[in-house]
């Protein structure tokens, strides 16, 4: 009874419903976007670097320990409320696994194969793109797997600090005690971490067998 009230509110509001869900995407693909083009060439350039890589992984390791509502409400005081404080914060939700999975990806890669490249004549941009690049494919995509995760969950959160999204109907059924109201937030938010779960695990698995 209670998901059929859920889906007869979607219907009747459907046009508030798409709209949180889009603004939820929105938040999701901007944050998850951002945070690739940051982490992956961060990884990229301190794989190699053992220092360097011991830094930024312990730095990492400490931004996944914080909570996600921690990090949301931290943005409140630099940046206010809205969109923008939402998408940072995610950003650094989504960051540490794509950083570190792109370091264990480079740092996977048989040393042999590099020496092969390297006594061919290959310079570095081209060992980079033809040999580093797609062997760290399926590490990549499955620190990406991780943040699309977390991000789609944290992007819930995000109404707390005006961000808007499903996570709206999730505090509107707490606050009122209507199940049906909040089941429309709750429902649409697993279903998207569950496609990205498939979606990307299948990726890494077609791009672990061209490996």
């Amino acid at each position: 009874m209670i998901v059929i009230d859920a889906f007869s509110w979607i219907f009747n509001n459907s046009g508030t419903f798409f709209n949180a869900f889009n603004r939820h995407l929105l938040m999701c693909i901007l944050s998850l976007g951002i945070a690739f083009v940051i982490a992956v060439p961060l990884g990229f350039a301190v794989a190699r670097a053992p220092r360097a890589a011991f830094a930024v992984v312990n730095i990492a390791g400490a931004m996944r320990s914080i909570p996600s509502l921690a990090i949301l409400s931290a943005t409140m005081p630099f940046l206010g409320i809205g969109l923008l404080p939402s998408v940072i914060a995610l950003i650094v939700l989504a960051v540490p696994p794509l950083l570190l999975n792109t370091i264990i990806g480079i740092r996977e890669i048989d040393a042999s194969v590099i020496d092969a490249a390297d006594g061919m004549g290959m310079s570095a941009g081209q060992m980079l793109w033809e040999i580093e690049l797609p062997l760290a494919v399926p590490a990549i995509l499955s620190g990406v797997r991780t943040s699309a995760i977390q991000v789609i969950g944290g992007a819930a959160l995000a109404s707390f600090i005006g961000g808007g999204g499903l996570g709206d109907f999730i505090n509107a059924g707490i606050a009122i005690m209507n199940m049906p109201r909040l089941l429309v937030g709750a429902v649409p938010i697993a279903l998207l971490a569950i496609f990205a779960e498939l979606a990307f695990g299948a990726l890494e698995r077609v791009f672990t067998q061209r490996r």
